[in-house]
């Protein structure tokens, strides 16, 4: 009669040795993962839980425009299409296309007229000075992207805005029509004028750093800046002394594109 009042009691007392064996064994469970981990070091960091955008095997296509800004002779304002497929968060392979038209005299820049000007009506000057100019008008490049940096940056405290960082380097060809600006005397007074040379082609290396600030899911504002180095003959200011010598040509395209990322990026899990 009086054992039915124990009955509580001594379920309680075993649901509680219960719990302080799982405990125990918990505890130890942890401590053997620490002491494992210390000997064979830690297991590597997903580096990229907790990115708001993926590129991982997603493609890129990037149209974008540019302009020269190192030549001191002539406009070239150039236009591009880029195509990229991500192997990872942070290696990708990406060919690119691009062209820049020829406007003729109009591409040239004031310097251009006022060194031929300069030149040809100085008193030691022959009257046979000639200024070579080199056009860029189509290129073609196969270049590897490493992208070590992804960051975020938080606008007026209302909106983040994801960005990575990348390095590029590759091979190409830039194909190119080269003039002489000569001085040209008419009717209507003397006029720099343009003598077609030719178009050649350039074998190049190109290296160059650029951004991708993530817009969306599937599209990114890109803004990237190249130098495109390649070896050719120095200039030849006289017609009558031709030159052998060659040096290195640096020329440094900037870039503002959209990338259009696909296939969609599939959703993630939030925790």
């Amino acid at each position: 009669m009086n054992a039915s009042p124990l009955r509580p009691l001594g379920a309680a007392l075993a649901l509680g040795m219960a719990l302080q064996s799982t405990a125990v064994y918990a505890g130890s469970r942890g401590a053997d993962d620490a002491l494992t981990e210390f000997r064979a070091g830690s297991a590597p960091k997903n580096a990229v839980e907790n990115r708001f955008f993926l590129k991982e095997e997603r493609f890129e296509l990037t149209p974008s425009i540019g302009y020269v800004p190192n030549d001191p002779f002539v406009k070239r304002y150039v236009g591009g299409v880029m195509f990229a497929y991500h192997f990872s968060e942070e290696l990708a392979t990406e060919a690119t296309v691009m062209y820049a038209p020829d406007l003729g005299e109009e591409d040239l820049k004031e310097l251009t007229s006022t060194l031929v000007q300069i030149a040809n009506d100085s008193e030691s000057s022959s009257g046979e000075f000639q200024q070579p100019l080199n056009k860029m008008i189509l290129g073609a490049t196969f270049d590897v992207r490493w992208a070590p940096v992804y960051g975020k940056l938080n606008l007026i405290g209302e909106k983040v805005l994801n960005f990575d960082f990348y390095g590029v380097a590759g091979l190409g060809l830039l194909s190119g029509q080269q003039y002489y600006a000569t001085l040209e005397k008419g009717a209507n007074g003397e006029t720099v004028a343009l003598q077609d040379v030719g178009a050649k082609a350039h074998p190049n290396v190109n290296l160059g750093v650029g951004f991708n600030f993530f817009l969306s899911s599937s599209v990114a504002l890109k803004i990237d800046g190249r130098s495109y180095l390649y070896i050719d003959k120095k200039p030849q200011y006289d017609p009558e002394t031709p030159v052998d010598e060659s040096r290195l040509y640096n020329t440094f395209l900037a870039t503002l594109g959209i990338a259009f990322f696909f296939p969609t990026m599939g959703e993630r899990l939030q925790f």
